[in-house]
């Protein structure tokens, strides 16, 4: 299959396409991302689910015409209330899956084009060996889910507030994770075993990190400092701590995010404004 990402993931080395058997389809496919946690999701699940593929990625300062009409026609419709920068109406991640063997930028009409973060890790969960991305008991399955649904509805909203919208206190986050953590087995991941629950919350827990250990923001200086100290200091968010270590020492974390690293806090700030340079006040 074929995947194809933007900067800033690594470049792969010695990766050939390969078919894989899945009804009369083949595994062949695309993925374009973005230097947003949505996208790392999908890096991290490909990482974890073994599947081998081919990536390409997206320049977003010099979008390929081909890209849209070709690959994500729902990339050309601009909202106007939005607030970020035109590079990011080009959506990605976007997968191109099947169809035959051919460059990168001649995706075949046979292919399958599929786009959005959330679609694309349960996309990649179904293509992966059962019981690698998703627990096998359904009830388990649908604990997975269940918890991606949940982050979404807690964690979402209160992370838009505080550091795409600068109108909350840093430490408005800390009810949300305490939501989330409550969802928490006593050890291991989200329902135990790693699944793509953990691939969905992963990237925002790591930019959670640099945003509020950087004491970056909009919010009063010392504000997203405080907060951090709490989540590393409080009793109440021992399993928390503990649950993010758990994610942060998985070699798929390695591989899709400490390489950029050093580079986080000037893409949140390019996120919300455009401009890359990192300012305390610059979120």
């Amino acid at each position: 299959m074929w995947v194809f990402f933007s900067l800033p993931f690594e470049p792969m080395t010695d990766v050939t396409p390969l078919d894989l058997p899945l009804g009369t389809q083949s595994t062949r496919f695309r993925v374009f991302p973005l230097r947003h946690s949505q996208p790392l999701q999908a890096a991290i699940a490909l990482a974890e689910s073994g599947l081998p593929y081919q990536k390409f990625e997206i320049d977003l300062k010099n979008k390929p015409e081909w890209y849209a009409p070709k690959v994500n026609p729902a990339s050309k419709v601009r909202i106007p209330s939005t607030p970020l920068p035109v590079s990011h109406l080009l959506q990605v991640p976007a997968i191109a899956y099947g169809g035959p063997d051919v460059p990168a930028d001649q995706p075949s009409p046979e292919s399958v084009k599929l786009a959005e973060s959330g679609v694309l890790i349960q996309f990649i969960a179904d293509l992966a060996p059962e019981g690698r991305l998703l627990p096998k008991d359904p009830v388990e399955k649908a604990k997975a889910r269940f918890f991606i649904e949940t982050f979404s509805a807690v964690f979402s909203p209160a992370w838009k507030g505080v550091v795409y919208d600068g109108l909350h206190n840093p430490t408005e986050l800390l009810p949300a994770l305490e939501k989330i953590q409550a969802l928490l087995p006593e050890k291991g991941y989200a329902v135990g075993q790693w699944s793509i629950a953990d691939a969905a919350v992963t990237p925002f827990f790591a930019r959670l990190e640099v945003y509020l250990s950087n004491d970056l923001g909009r919010a009063q200086e010392g504000q997203a400092a405080s907060a951090w100290k709490t989540l590393q200091t409080d009793p109440k968010f021992s399993r928390f701590r503990q649950y993010f270590a758990d994610l942060k020492s998985r070699e798929s974390f390695k591989e899709t995010f400490d390489t950029v690293r050093n580079s986080l806090g000037r893409s949140i700030h390019a996120d919300t404004t455009g401009n890359s340079e990192l300012h305390h006040h610059g979120i």
